[in-house]
């Protein structure tokens, strides 16, 4: 894997990046950059990982649907999210030419991640990263997604099986959507990736 080339290409792609040696340099990162802010989150089991929304929220209101209790408040603080100034969530895959690919059920994190905020950042492990857009696209259905649907115990094929997409007909089905992020959005004023190496999530 070749980190600088990967660097190189989403700078091309009109991303700022940060790259950081381990995931408590990344927290402590953004814990110093970001404070007073209200700040949304796209559920990522990364920056669950990383303790984030109890480092961000001492100082900042945030928003993350992970700490909901069930699926109607889920929805309603996943809503909330979409209103921020600051929006942070991860992806299942990025290649190394530049694009982030994520797939989603509901549709709140892939959302967040394309309107509405002044900044967005993406939190990523270097696990994600694959060679190439096919490589990641992949990587997302039949990695990324098995393991989600899996920590989410729904029942469909890849769960259950835990070991590719069946491209399924489940009424649990999780991949319902897929966005490539091929460059930053226009109407986003800065989007952020941070990039840490470690192996993090899905």
């Amino acid at each position: 894997m070749d980190i600088q080339a990967t660097i190189k290409a989403l700078e091309k792609n009109r991303y700022t990046v940060r790259y950081f040696s381990s995931a408590k340099e990344a927290a402590d990162y953004l814990n110093e950059n970001l404070d007073q802010r209200i700040i949304g989150f796209g559920d990522s089991d990364t920056m669950a990982h990383m303790g984030l929304y109890e480092i961000l929220s001492s100082h900042n209101t945030v928003y993350d649907p992970q700490q909901s209790k069930d699926n109607d408040e889920f929805l309603e603080i996943a809503e909330k999210c979409l209103t921020t100034e600051i929006y942070l969530t991860s992806v299942n895959a990025m290649a190394q030419t530049g694009e982030l690919v994520n797939i989603d059920g509901t549709g709140n994190r892939v959302a967040g991640s394309l309107f509405g905020h002044k900044k967005v950042y993406f939190v990523l492990g270097i696990n994600k990263i694959e060679p190439t857009l096919e490589k990641a696209i992949w990587r997302a259905r039949n990695i990324a997604a098995p393991k989600n649907a899996r920590r989410f115990q729904l029942a469909t094929p890849c769960a259950i099986k835990g070991d590719r997409c069946y491209d399924c007909s489940s009424p649990d089905r999780i991949c319902n959507a897929m966005v490539i992020h091929f460059k930053k959005m226009n109407d986003v004023d800065d989007v952020e990736i941070i990039l840490i190496d470690e192996a993090l999530g899905f």
